[in-house]
């Protein structure tokens, strides 16, 4: 490590322009949109992108709006190190917008603490938070291409986030305007981005979670319809029984007798 910094703040006259690039390898952590060019060409990326240039690559950044944010760090990887960016795919010396760089950017905070640190095992800490921090960046990737047509990619892993927690505690009371507050959007914009990203309404995931998790107590347990229907959110035992009918076809009496059989 030679040099760290993080959430440093620019105006908009800020520019880097370095032709023959530094001896050491450069990650940028872009927190602000940024006119970047890279051979030759220009690219505008949006906030929430980061780049890795090898020493001695061409650099030219220069803000795309009146501020610009971003952490940055110099480092001279080993010989693992490159080996372990080389197998995770990590891009190099071209800006890849990310999604979110929250957890990314934390990292880069705790290593700047460590850097400026008078602590014993600094190094050592530092060393395992840039590893962290090649597979942290390797799995937003790959999660990426996983959805290739989410827009607004600043929410996907919000958006992952509340729907693996629908799944996994269905008996919660999921409120929309909670939900769309917590990724700062409004209500209708949070059901349509989560419709768009997962081709389902945020409605309907609660409902199947709710039932899925219902029909399994059914075939499991001894609880009784009512027990079973408040296990999973469902107060009222009669909205219950009607809503495991619409969606299984079957009461959850008849559904416990059927797979009993």
């Amino acid at each position: 490590m030679v040099e760290i910094g993080y959430n440093h703040r620019h105006g908009r006259s800020f520019c880097i322009d370095r032709p023959d690039g530094t001896d050491n390898w450069l990650m940028l952590i872009v927190k602000t949109p940024v006119h970047f060019r890279i051979d030759g060409r220009e690219i505008r990326t949006t906030s929430h992108s980061f780049i890795i240039y090898r020493p001695n690559t061409p650099q030219y950044y220069y803000p795309a709006s009146n501020e610009y944010f971003d952490d940055w760090m110099h480092f001279y990887p080993d010989e693992d190190e490159q080996r372990m960016m080389s197998e995770l795919n990590i891009p190099l010396d071209r800006p890849v917008e990310i999604g979110d760089i929250t957890e990314m950017s934390s990292m880069i905070r705790s290593m700047c603490f460590e850097h400026y640190s008078g602590n014993q095992y600094r190094t050592n800490s530092i060393d395992l938070y840039f590893r962290l921090l090649m597979f942290k960046i390797s799995e937003k990737l790959r999660k990426k291409e996983a959805f290739p047509n989410r827009s607004e990619g600043i929410y996907s892993e919000k958006l992952l986030w509340i729907r693996k927690s629908i799944y996994r505690w269905p008996s919660r009371d999921y409120s929309i305007d909670d939900m769309a507050k917590e990724l700062s959007l409004s209500r209708s914009r949070f059901q349509h981005l989560y419709t768009e990203t997962f081709g389902v309404s945020v409605n309907r995931d609660v409902i199947t979670s709710r039932l899925n998790k219902a029909a399994e107590l059914l075939k499991t347990t001894d609880l009784s319809v009512k027990d079973v229907g408040i296990n999973v959110g469902y107060g009222n035992t009669s909205y219950f029984v009607k809503a495991f009918g619409n969606f299984y076809g079957l009461t959850p009496l008849q559904y416990r007798q059927a797979e009993m059989k």
